[in-house]
């Protein structure tokens, strides 16, 4: 009988797992019930977010995880919005799969920023929203931020799968012949 995955795919889809359960028990269990780097993240976001838009010309409020544009109710960064969920996931995709350790580390780190940005940009955008046309800030919450969020980490751990090369997972999926 053929096997439908080989040992390194097996392998990587384990390791996955594995470290998936580890950020659920590491995230959900004690640091989202916690609070502190959630609290921190989120504070961070509306300073630099509330910044941008001050250097573009708004008139702007922030305080502890409000940011909104004087004259709107503004928003507000609740735990699940800063992105600390989405970096854990990127973070678990290239700790599975195979590649240097220094590369891996480089790209992490580079992968956060470019989250963190992201959600900073997504944060800017939706305090712009709330000002301009504050009926589309719900389908811009609800459906733009996991688009946008799933798509960056997918392509991100794309190059990682070709940047990271020195894997087995990709050179031995194709037969030789």
């Amino acid at each position: 009988m053929k096997q439908i995955l080989k040992p390194p795919v097996r392998q990587f889809l384990l390791k996955a797992l594995i470290i998936y359960i580890l950020w659920y028990i590491l995230y959900d269990l004690w640091m989202l019930p916690d609070g502190s780097v959630d609290h921190w993240l989120s504070h961070n976001m509306v300073v630099v977010s509330s910044s941008i838009l001050h250097v573009i010309g708004y008139q702007v409020f922030a305080y502890g995880r409000n940011v909104g544009i004087s004259g709107t109710s503004g928003i507000r960064m609740l735990n699940g919005c800063n992105g600390l969920s989405t970096i854990g996931l990127f973070l678990g995709f290239i700790i599975a799969f195979p590649g240097d350790h220094w590369k891996r580390l480089w790209f992490s780190l580079a992968g956060i920023l470019i989250i963190y940005l992201t959600n900073v940009m997504r944060i800017t955008i939706l305090t712009l929203i709330i000002y301009w046309k504050p009926s589309y800030f719900n389908v811009t919450h609800e459906y733009t931020g996991s688009l946008v969020y799933y798509s960056i980490i997918f392509v991100l751990w794309m190059i990682w799968a070709n940047y990271g090369r020195n894997n087995r997972l990709l050179s031995q999926t194709v037969p030789s012949s």
